[in-house]
């Protein structure tokens, strides 16, 4: 049973595009990319998450959010770095963040690094690989051709979710309870006219 639904008046394929998703319990919630005016709402709901959440999203116990690392993940640099939310359906500032999924380039690399978090408020209604698939797309669009991220070996819906987008798993060499995932991605080829 499929429990999003995009209702969006035939969205554009650009990854910088703002979609409504409808999740099975009947909340909406705005699929869109990150802003300036959302620093203050993702320190907010990083409040809320729980321990466990939050060791598998950054690796390790995270008390808080630096003031830098919040700067640095909704000023996005462009060419470089792309992060999209789902977020209530209100302005930036205004809409609490329930989902944030990111990705930085490598310097001097055709490769990029992702993050996804996805809150136990909205977890298991498929938010998870809707914004990764957004991520696929502006890195497609981007000239990136492989995506890696390092997930806990506990963290079993990140590495199917993984897993089902085609990603490729293998222990890290930092650490033997990291799984390093990869993604090879096909070149976006030019719209004939």
């Amino acid at each position: 049973m499929k429990t999003l639904r995009r209702t969006s008046p035939r969205p554009s394929h650009r990854p910088e595009r703002t979609e409504v998703m409808h999740l099975a319990d009947g909340r909406e919630l705005w699929l869109r990319p990150v802003h300036p005016a959302d620093a203050a709402p993702i320190a907010g709901a990083f409040e809320l998450l729980g321990d466990d959440e939050i060791r598998k999203r950054y690796l390790h116990p995270v008390k808080a959010l630096s003031l830098d690392y919040l700067m640095q993940l909704v000023n996005i640099v462009p060419g470089e770095s792309f992060a999209v939310v789902a977020a209530e359906p209100l302005p930036p500032g205004e809409a609490l963040v329930g989902a944030l999924a990111r990705l930085t380039r490598d310097p001097g690399k055709d490769s990029a690094e992702f993050a996804i978090l996805v809150s136990h408020f909205v977890s298991g209604q498929g938010l998870g690989k809707a914004l990764m698939r957004r991520l696929m797309e502006w890195a497609q669009a981007h000239g990136i051709r492989r995506l890696w991220g390092e997930v806990m070996d506990d963290n079993t819906a990140m590495i199917e979710l993984a897993l089902s987008l085609g990603f490729r798993r293998a222990t890290s060499q930092e650490s033997p309870n990291l799984l390093h995932v990869t993604l090879d991605l096909e070149p976006v080829r030019a719209a004939r006219r």
